[in-house]
This record gives C-alpha cells, structure tokens and sequence, in this order.
C-alpha cells in the first residue's frame, strides 16, 4: 500500500521510506508535530512491511477514546469497520478478529499481554504513540519489550513516536536507534496571550470563549485542569449563549457515548463548545475544531513516599503541552488559541511533562516486575528509571499484604493480585473477602476506589468522605432510581467492573449461604483488609482529626458526618499540610477492628513517662500499629525497662533530676581540679557530659526499684560520686584538694571550688596575720585565690600574692579599716603580728 491509497497527503508521508528503511534493521524514533497524520499513516503503511513477515502491529495510546478513534478512522481509510484489519482493545472493550493485523491498545493492556504471553508470539512491531505523555506504564511497557527483544525476540521492532518528544534520550535508550523527523503540522495557528495575568482562571475561561464564539468560526475546544471545572464553567455558561450552540464536557470518567457526542459532531449540528480535561490533548482529533482556549492547568497526582500518601496537584502544563494543545486548532485549516497567561508567565513553564513513573505510587509496578521475575528494578532499562524511596515504600507495601515473600520474590497470592485490574490493596481486599454477599460488597467498592471520585451532589455543597454514600448511589442505580449525587458515567463504569469481578454474584451468594456461616463483613471491616494502615482512630471525645495506624495524623472536611464515629478506614487521602485530608472513608467499630485485623493486633506491656507525676507508669495496651485500643494500668512492670525509661527520663533533665547539692558539686569540682593538675592519679571524669553519658554504669545501680524522680531526688549524690573514688584516692584527694583550710588563727575555713579556675579561700584579714605566703593546694602546684575579709565579713581585697598585698595594699586598707573597726588590732606589721579572730582585750 503507498500513501495515495490512503487518500490526500499528509506531511508524514515524507518521512515513510527512511523509517520503514530504520525499522528494516532494528528501532526508531518518530518525531512528528500535531497535524502530521503519524497515529494513523504509520501503522496502515508498515504493515506490508517485507520484515514484519506477515506479523501482528500493537499500537499504543495513553487514552481510551484515542485508541477507538485511531482504530475507527483507520479502518475507515481501508474501507473497512473495526475489528476486521484494524482493531483495538480497551478496558471491557475488544473488538479484534482473527484476521487482525493492526491492534491498538490502552497501555495497560499491554502489561498485562506481555505477563501472559512473555515472548508475544506473532507480533513483528510494537509502537508507542504519544510516548512524550511518560505514563507509568508507557514507561513500564517500553522497559518490558526492550527486556524481552534483548532475551528472546532480536527480531521484535520497537517504534517510539511523539509530536513534542526528547528524542535523543530516546534513541539512546534503544541502543542508538536512528530518528527520523516528520514534517509539521499543514495549517498554521495564531497564538494570543493575556496583557495581565486572570485573577480568577474560570471567569477568565468562560469570557474568552464567549469573545472566541464572537469572533472565530467553528468549534472551540476549551482545556480546563479537571472535571468540576468544567462543570462549574458550564454551569456559568448555560442558558446564556445563543441558540444552537452546545457545550459538551469530556473527560475521562464519561460514558463512551458521552465522549462520542464531544468528539464527533452530530448530523446537522451547530457550533460547538467542548469543554475538555488533557483527555483531548494528543491522538485526538475533534472535527469542526478551529479555536482552542487553553487554561494552561492540569491536574495530577504527586505520591508521597515517606507518608504512603498521593495528593492531586493542579500545576502549570509545560511548554511541549501547551504545543500540542494548541495543535487541536490546526488539524483541519488555519486556526486560532487562545492562552490563559501573559507571555511573561509563559518563561517559567517546563519544557516537557515530568514522567509519571517519577511522582507515582509504584506498587502496581513493583507487583509486575516481580510477576516478571524481577526483584531490582535496576535489571531493566528505563528513561527515568523509579526513585529509590517509593520503590522501596511500594515493596514494603506489597510484603505487608502478602504479594511478596521476605525476600522479594512473588507469593501465590501475588501472582492473583496481578491477575485483577486492581491496584494491588484493592485486589487484596476482593481476594479476601468471602463469596456471596461479601465478595460482591467488596467488588463495589473495589470498583468505585478504582477511578476517580463521582460525586456531584447539590451545587454549592462540599463533597462528603462517607464512602458508603457512594455504594447506596450504585445500589439505587442498579434499581433504575439513580439520583443526581454520582455522574452517571461513573456509576455505569463501576458496575461494569464490579460485575467483572465478581462474574456470577447470585449463585456465589447461593453456594456460600448456609445456617452456619458468619455474617458477612461490613463494607468498613472490608475496606480495611486494603488500608490497614489507615485505620483511623479519632483523637479526643470529638472533633474532626484522627491518629492514622501508620502514624501520621489524618483530618476530616469540617462538619462532615463521618466524624460522629471513633474509627475510621480511610481509603482516599490528600496529603496536604501536617495532616492528610480524609476524603473517602468508611465508619468501622472496634469489634470489626480486632475481628477483621485480629493478627495485626498486638497486645503488649507499655511503659511510659507521665510527665505530671514524674515517674514510669506500666500499662498493658492492644495497638494497631499506633493506635491504642484499649489500656489497663498494671501494678508492677519489668525492672529493666522501668530502669532504663527512668535513665532516659534522667538524662533528658540531667540539671534538675540530680540532687545536685553545694557539697555534691564540690565534690566534683574538688576531682576535676586533680584530673588537670594530677595527671597521674587517674582521677575519674566526673564532669557532667561524662556522668550523662555513663548513667547505666554509676547511677543505675542506685535506681534498682525506682520509678520516679521523687526516688532520683532522694539519693545522697555527694556520697555516690565520692563512692566512685578508691580508698587511696580519697586520701590523696583529701591531701591535695582538701575541703577546708586551718588558718594561722587557728580556724577551719572552707574553699570554694565553684567560685572560678582557682581555688577560692574566703578568710577576714586578720586571720592571716603573721603570714608571709599564699597558702596552696595540690602540693604547691595551685595558689588558693584569697578573698580578704573585714571583721564585718565584707570583701576588702581579692589576691593569690599575700606578700604583695601585705606590703602594697595593706596600708590603704589599715588606714580603712582602723576607722571602721577601731576595737580591733590593725598592726603596723602584719608580717610579724599575731593572727587574731577576735575583738582585742580592752585596758583597764
């Protein structure tokens, strides 16, 4: 087939012989901007390829309705409907024949394809459209096919195409494979920017697409961040443009009807406004489109590895998006987009999108590596290959519930995980549950956690975290009495899948129903069988915030009414601030708890520290991880963890937990003075940093029984430092550091070794008469630092050179003191005086 077969040219067509030449000897990379007809061009021309030998195409898209669009308006080039030549496969859709050659796929589907079919028998060429999106399992499939062409297929050709992709790292990564460049888009499309930024982004979107329905021809396509925006700006719309003009949402929790009206325009159908999610950035093409109004906003999920949580983020799309987008508006003639940010705005974007494998929850991927075979994800080639702390987050996760061994190799259990389209704590939950009622209370929700949220409710209202809300809106609908509280599309979608799951409920519910079996579990009792560590536990008598199992804290939306209940099982939460925000839950009670997660529970003795009685009090609690279940006080607790809790209790508050006494510290003060002017005595270190450190081996054996600071505090510390002294050091300390000093009068006066670097010797002047040098310690090596005394006690003099002051200073104070104690002896000559330490005799 050549490329006139396929009708009017298209700027791909060009670039067709160097690719299937490329191709004939290994991979390639496509670069193609929007408009260039690579989606559906490429397979239809390959496919007679003389090295295909015949061989089966599988064409990647990121999305749904880009797969059934690529395979309808491929098959409409061949004349043909789906299923015959061209097919694809999407979730519960599968139109593919026998005689299937071109087969377009989700990627997920290609996951799954592989882990069943390793070697993928028939199949010469796998391509990845749209591959610049970086999804997870784009990531993953392309990983996969590269392991297995290098291990088993050298003949499998791996194509790689994108209109905004870095193609050099690309091409690297498939072992220098060459990239071959197509020519852009046919039609050209004015770009406009706001003078100054919106302060409001919605009010700005619904002006500029009433200005674009005034001013441009043809359909608009509007790009907003998520669902409820566009729901919020269609409400504003609606009712208020003129007549025939249709504003249709697309997202992707629509039916595929829904999405077909947005896509493709009806028989005789006026202008339209398609109000749209990144849904409709790449692969699809919408008719009638001209003018493309771009919010500039997309909304993604951002995975916390430390805390286990995902949080939706509404950043600033990059700049190779913002390409794409305004793509839309070229496809068919000259167009026009709008943007929703200054030009100066515009300098700080990203230039690509950041891959998903880098910000995502990785235990899904981590659960099919080891269904590979694949402990280390290092064994495989990766653009970006998964960060170290949520991979190893996504293990640990996957131990805990059973899909791995110890040592990282798939359980039997895991191998069934892999098996449901699940994520891996949902499909540990269907598993568990019982067959009948249980296994199919456990499939709705199964189901309803798989995809985003549906809840609508009334306008203006704040969405609920009661996940039981949402299992009585799909009960009713299964009634035929559906209300307007969950999108419709959603409801339908969660009961296709939960009837997946669960394929034959009523006679599963027949063959487990007898006399002796228990009830069923609760919907919460469920719920926690995927999220045991985020049971929650509510902390205080009421209010809105919980003490999650894991640890971390946990908040309800204020005045929600799920915060009547003790215990919750949250199974949504927003990572947001030091408390995740509780956005889907179920109510559970503590019978359910310890009933349902029996073997999680501990029951232990717990020692603690009450702070207000200062002392260890032992109780025996039943934990779910961090949550208190229940708590008895007991009378006595084991000696050793009483010891070393009071030790710690004791460190922490070294100054005030001691009894540290005058005597104690100059003690201690006494020993140091040695340590530094007696090397050689191996004085110990009684310092205070040193004492701290070595509590368990000075003070441990004085606290035997002990289990308060009342206890600590009445210990006679001076005698239990003095009791770390040998005798011969006692002695010697007692000799060289003594206490007290005997002055010449006669009088025991005591040092103070507190008062500074040296020694201090309170001592009144006259006690020291008759004395010619300053006294001294540690045998003459420390001069004692005097305070000179008056009679009265009141410092006249501070010096460590007595016989200077005799001779310098003590005229200038006799001459002071004679006037002031005139009772008192003041000689001339201290030098040869005698010491006195009283009043001198009167004469008669």
């Amino acid at each position: 087939m050549s490329p006139s077969d396929l009708g009017a040219p298209l700027p791909v067509d060009g670039a067709l012989p160097l690719l299937a030449t490329a191709l004939a000897q290994g991979h390639a990379v496509l670069t193609a901007p929007p408009g260039s007809g690579k989606t559906t061009r490429v397979p239809l021309l390959l496919r007679d390829a003389p090295w295909l030998a015949g061989g089966t195409i599988l064409m990647l898209e990121p999305r749904r309705p880009a797969a059934r669009m690529a395979a309808a308006r491929m098959a409409d080039l061949l004349g043909e409907t789906v299923g015959e030549t061209v097919g694809y496969q999407v979730r519960f859709e599968r139109r593919i024949g026998a005689g299937t050659r071109i087969q377009v796929l989700t990627e997920g589907i290609l996951t799954r394809r592989l882990q069943s079919d390793p070697e993928l028998a028939g199949v010469g060429l796998l391509i990845f459209d749209e591959f610049h999106e970086r999804s997870l399992q784009a990531d993953l499939g392309l990983a996969l096919a590269l392991d297995l062409a290098a291990a088993l297929r050298p003949d499998l050709r791996l194509l790689v195409m994108s209109a905004t992709l870095e193609a050099d790292a690309v091409a690297r990564l498939l072992g220098a494979a060459p990239v071959i460049s197509a020519a852009g888009r046919s039609f050209p499309v004015a770009v406009r920017y706001l003078e100054v930024p919106p302060r409001d982004p919605l009010a700005a979107m619904e002006q500029t697409v009433r200005e674009a329905l005034r001013d441009q021809p043809g359909d608009l396509l509007a790009f907003l961040p998520g669902a409820g925006e566009i729901e919020r700006v269609r409400a504003r719309l609606a009712g208020t443009l003129d007549e025939g003009i249709a504003v249709l949402p697309l997202h992707g929790s629509l039916t595929v009807a829904e999405q077909q009206r947005a896509l493709v325009p009806g028989p005789g159908s006026g202008r339209r406004v398609v109000l749209a999610t990144d849904i409709a950035e790449t692969s699809v093409t919408i008719e009638g489109v001209t003018t493309v109004i771009d919010g500039g906003l997309a909304r993604k999920p951002r995975f916390h590895a430390g805390s286990g949580l995902t949080r939706l983020v509404t950043e600033p799309i990059p700049l190779a998006s913002a390409e794409q987008r305004a793509g839309r508006a070229g496809r068919l003639g000259p167009g026009v987009c709008y943007r929703l940010w200054t030009r100066a705005q515009e300098v700080g974007r990203a230039p690509h999108r950041r891959a998903e494998i880098l910000d995502a929850d990785l235990a899904p991927l981590a659960l099919d590596l080891a269904l590979w075979g694949l402990r280390d994800p290092a064994a495989l080639c990766w653009l970006d290959p998964p960060p170290a702390p949520a991979w190893l987050q996504a293990v640990d996760l996957l131990r805990d519930l059973g899909a791995l061994d110890p040592s990282g190799a798939i359980t039997p259990r895991g191998r069934r995980l892999a098996e449901l389209p699940l994520h891996p704590r949902l499909g540990r939950m269907l598993c568990a549950a019982r067959p009948g009622r249980e296994a199919r209370r456990a499939a709705d929700l199964a189901a309803l956690l798989a995809e985003r949220d549906g809840w609508t409710g009334a306008p203006g209202a704040g969405r609920p975290a009661d996940l039981g809300l949402r299992l009585g809106a799909l009960a009713a609908f299964r009634e035929g009495r559906a209300g307007r509280d969950m999108e419709r599309g959603r409801l339908i979608t969660a009961d296709r899948l939960s009837r997946r799951l669960v394929p034959d409920p009523e006679r599963a519910g027949r063959a487990a129903a007898t006399d002796t079996d228990p009830a069923p579990l609760e919907a919460g009792a469920l719920l926690a069988l995927a999220y045991p560590d985020r049971v929650c536990q509510r902390r205080g008598a009421a209010g809105s915030r919980y003490l999650l199992a894991g640890g971390t804290g946990a908040e309800l939306p204020r005045d929600d009414a799920l915060a009547v209940h003790p215990y919750l099982v949250a199974a949504e939460l927003d990572a947001r601030g030091p408390d995740a925000r509780i956005q889907l839950a179920l109510p559970i009670s503590e019978a359910e708890l310890r009933g349902t997660l029996a073997e999680r529970i501990q029951t232990t003795e717990a020692l603690a520290w009450d702070a207000t009685r200062e002392s260890v009090t032992a109780r025996r609690e039943s934990r779910l991880g961090a949550l208190v279940l229940d708590s008895q006080p007991l009378p006595t607790a084991d000696p050793g963890r009483t010891l070393a809790l009071l030790l710690e209790q004791v460190a922490r508050q070294f100054e005030r937990a001691l009894p540290w006494d005058p005597a104690a510290r100059q003690f201690q003060a006494r020993v140091g003075l040695l340590r530094t002017h007696d090397p050689a005595g191996g004085w110990p270190d009684l310092g205070d940093a040193r004492l701290c450190a070595d509590l368990d081996d000075w003070l441990a054996p004085w606290l035997q029984g002990k289990r308060s600071l009342a206890d600590v505090r009445a210990l006679r510390l001076a005698e239990i430092l003095v009791g770390m002294l040998d005798w011969g050091q006692r002695a010697r300390l007692d000799t060289l550091a003594p206490e007290t000093l005997t002055t010449p009068a006669g009088n025991r006066r005591r040092l103070d070794y507190l008062a500074g670097p040296e020694p201090v010797l309170p001592v009144p002047v006259q006690e020291l008469f008759g004395t010619r040098e300053t006294p001294s310690l540690c045998a003459g090596r420390v001069p004692v630092m005097l305070h000179l005394l008056s009679p009265a006690g009141r410092p006249v003099q501070i010096t460590r050179d007595l016989a200077g002051f005799w001779a310098r200073g003590y005229p200038e104070v006799r001459k002071e003191l004679r006037g002031r104690y005139p009772k008192h002896a003041w000689p001339d000559d201290p030098c040869s005086a005698v010491p006195v330490t009283r009043v001198r005799p009167q004469r008669g």
